[in-house]
């Protein structure tokens, strides 16, 4: 175990480590529990019932956080003529074709999420090896690849997150920062889970949801009660 510091082991004792919280109260107690001396990130942690090397047990999606991540998200489109206009006029932080496609290629990466039109997709192929391993290759199932690109940029600027279960069955996912109001970031939670919830794959037995845990950069985390997140979102 690794040796923590007198701050961590002080916050730790503001948790009741075998209870699980209900979400409002969760979110009253994460700002104290957040160790660093910027703005922490608070990130969520959802274990599923799932065996993730079964196709017919994965778990992805999309969802738009009522109150965003607390982050600007840089977005660039890879677009022409008419749809290139409309994704400067919908915030788009870079917008090209081939100009766009050579610029990566060349190294330069300072962008968070990629949006392309399904006609610039033979172009954009090319980057399949360097935006593939970055999670940044435009894909259609995160709604990356669409002809709607000013609705696509403007539900990423204003928070719309990805979510997808890695290989141990757990789904990560930032969903505020420590300093968000406790409803805001309750609000962002039970709008993730219940994102989860409707995306449960026809291949899931027994329980689907298992353990649910917000955490932030620095700091201790607290076990939540999924049931609270879910009737928070369908309140």
């Amino acid at each position: 175990m690794p040796q923590r510091s007198k701050r961590y082991v002080e916050a730790a004792k503001l948790v009741e480590p075998e209870r699980r919280y209900e979400i409002g109260e969760a979110a009253e107690l994460l700002p104290k529990l957040s160790l660093s001396k910027f703005d922490g990130t608070v990130e969520l942690h959802l274990r599923l019932g799932i065996d993730p090397r079964h196709a017919d047990q994965l778990v992805r999606g999309t969802v738009v956080l009522p109150h965003g991540t607390g982050r600007v998200t840089r977005v660039i489109v890879f677009a022409q003529g008419e749809n290139a206009q409309v994704a400067l006029r919908a915030g788009a932080d870079d917008v090209g074709s081939d100009d766009l496609v050579k610029k990566i290629d060349d190294g330069w990466f300072e962008f968070d999420v990629a949006i392309a039109t399904p006609d610039m997709m033979g172009t954009v192929g090319r980057l399949g090896k360097k935006l593939g391993p970055r999670g940044l290759m435009p894909n259609p199932k995160s709604g990356t690849v669409t002809f709607d690109i000013e609705r696509a940029v403007s539900e990423i600027k204003s928070g719309r997150v990805e979510f997808k279960v890695d290989r141990a069955g757990i789904v990560h996912v930032p969903v505020g920062k420590a300093s968000f109001a406790p409803d805001h970031l309750a609000a962002n939670v039970a709008s993730l889970v219940d994102a989860v919830q409707r995306a449960k794959p026809s291949g899931a037995k027994g329980t689907y949801m298992r353990t649910l845990t917000l955490a932030p950069t620095m700091g201790p985390g607290v076990r939540i009660d999924i049931q609270s997140a879910l009737a928070l979102a369908n309140a």
